[in-house]
This record gives C-alpha cells, structure tokens and sequence, in this order.
C-alpha cells in the first residue's frame, strides 16, 4: 500500500492507475530514487522534463514560441528554479520556439545542442538569449553518454553530421534507468531508423514517437524492435499536418503499445523507480467522448 497526491488528478487516479501501470512485475515506492518524465502538451510541438533519480532537471524541447509561458508555467508549478541541462534537438520552430521564454524566466546551467544551423527568426532569437544569458553550449555527439546523473543513462544516438535537413538532425536519446529505457525520437525520420536498428540496442519500454507521427516516421521494422509498451504521440488536434497518420497508429497497435497522446490526455507523466513504472495524464479518457468537439 502506498500514498499519493495528485490534487486536482486525484478523482480520476483509481481508474488510471489500474488501466496504466505496466509490466507485470511492477513495483513502486515513494522513495526518493524516483525517475519522472513528464511530456508537456505545447500543442504542436514538443516538451520533455525529466527529473532524475538525484533530483537533476533536463528540458527537452520548448514547443513552439506560443508555448513558452506553458512550459514555464509548468516548470513553476513544479517548483523548478534551474535546469541543470536544456536539450534542443533540432532548430524548428515548434521545439526550440518556446525555449526563449523558458532562458528569460529559468536559470540554464549548460545545452546541448544538434549542431544544426537554421536560418530563421526563431533560430535567430534562440541564439541570441543563449549569448545574454552566457550559458555553456556543447554540440551533440552521435553515442556520447551525457554525465549528469550516475543513477540514469543518456545516451545521444543521433544528431546532425553537415548533410541532414532539421528532422533528420534531430538529438535522439535513449535514457536509461535501471530496467526502464525510455526512446526519444525527436523529429528523426525513416533513414535514422534504420541505421539505429542495425548499429544499436534500442528495444525501450516507452517510445516517444518521432516527428508527431507523420508519414515520415516510425516503420513497422524499428517499432517491431523496439516493442514499446508505451507509446507516446505529441501533437494538436487542430495540426494541419495530418498528425498522426494511420500507418503509424497501425504500426504501433501490431506491437501492442499502449498510445498517448497530448493532443487527448493534455500533460503525461511516467514515474518509475527503475523496476516498474506508472503513467499519469493531465485528463481523463472520458473527457474525449463527453466533449467531441474539445
């Protein structure tokens, strides 16, 4: 038996708890040793935050400009004062957009950046606030493991090489801790995949789906590898894009994954402590069929 506290997610919290906790031989604790991940809904775009086992904080991603106030909000809710490691995976607009607001309100102690020019405004206004701010910047290194916290492995499993566009530059991690390995795919696409199915190991419990779904994305072989449990899918349900697209949703339902998406279940946090994990949504899955048109 154990205690939680959820405020606001706690009328919900019986019926997610027994339709989201995976695998069979769970167990949690309140311990401090503790990994959370949380996927922040910036719409279309992305936002990762990690707090680690040592109480390190990474950001990855800032969804776009719009969601900057999101992202920091969310951060001041949690009681955030500094990020020990911001992560920006690529220079489109809809992840690196929002990390402006995040650099004005948040102490940064160091990026990690793909090394990918881009010759926008938004890429512009990223830059220049890295330089107000004085913050360190390293340029990611294809299997680099990044130090920060003994307890979890990051290891960086792409990133740009001078003959990518923005997608195909796009950081991806996998992070591990204990037995649980978390698979974040950026906005890589299929020619990514299919160098990581043959030079990596990279079957991962929790798969953040890359580039939102698209078409470009996410083939049965490298789903089929993986065999996620949990599938996570950032987007907005006005997207213009067509996100997520069939073949995907298809791909993923082969291999049984149990799929979440922001654009349905608002913020998702997924609590582990290594052996076992849980997964919390901002909202509940009744809230879609009561209000179709939300």
């Amino acid at each position: 038996m154990f205690k939680m506290r959820f405020g606001k997610w706690s009328i919900s919290i019986i019926l997610i708890f027994f339709i989201t906790v995976y695998p069979a031989n769970f167990s949690y604790s309140e311990a401090k040793e503790n990994m959370k991940v949380h996927f922040i809904d910036v719409g279309q775009g992305d936002s990762i935050f990690i707090e680690t086992p040592n109480d390190k904080t990474i950001l990855i991603d800032g969804g776009p400009p719009k969601s900057g106030k999101i992202v920091v909000k969310f951060l001041k809710k949690h009681h955030i004062e500094k990020i020990d490691l911001l992560i920006a995976t690529h220079p489109d607009i809809d992840h690196i957009g929002g990390l402006v607001a995040v650099m004005k309100s948040i102490d940064v102690n160091r990026i990690i950046d793909s090394g990918k020019l881009h010759t926008t405004n938004t890429f512009a206004k990223y830059i220049d606030q890295i330089i107000k701010n004085d913050i360190p910047v390293e340029v990611a290194k294809r299997n680099e493991i990044i130090e920060l916290d003994p307890l979890v492995k990051i290891r960086i499993l792409n990133s740009h090489n001078g003959k990518k566009n923005n997608n195909q530059s796009s950081i991806v991690l996998r992070l591990s801790y204990k037995e649980i390995d978390f698979l974040l795919m950026g906005d890589s696409e299929r020619k990514q995949e299919k160098r990581l199915i043959k030079t990596n190991e990279i079957q991962s419990e929790i798969l953040k789906v890359g580039h939102h779904g698209s078409k470009t994305s996410t083939s049965f072989p490298f789903v089929d590898l993986i065999k996620p449990q949990i599938a996570i899918l950032t987007y907005s349900k006005t997207n213009h894009y067509g996100h997520p697209v069939n073949r995907v949703i298809r791909n993923l339902q082969k291999v049984n994954a149990h799929i979440y998406s922001t654009a349905v279940f608002g913020n998702i946090t997924i609590t582990t402590d290594g052996n076992g994990y849980f997964v919390i949504t901002e909202k509940d899955p009744i809230d879609g069929l009561l209000n179709k048109t939300g």
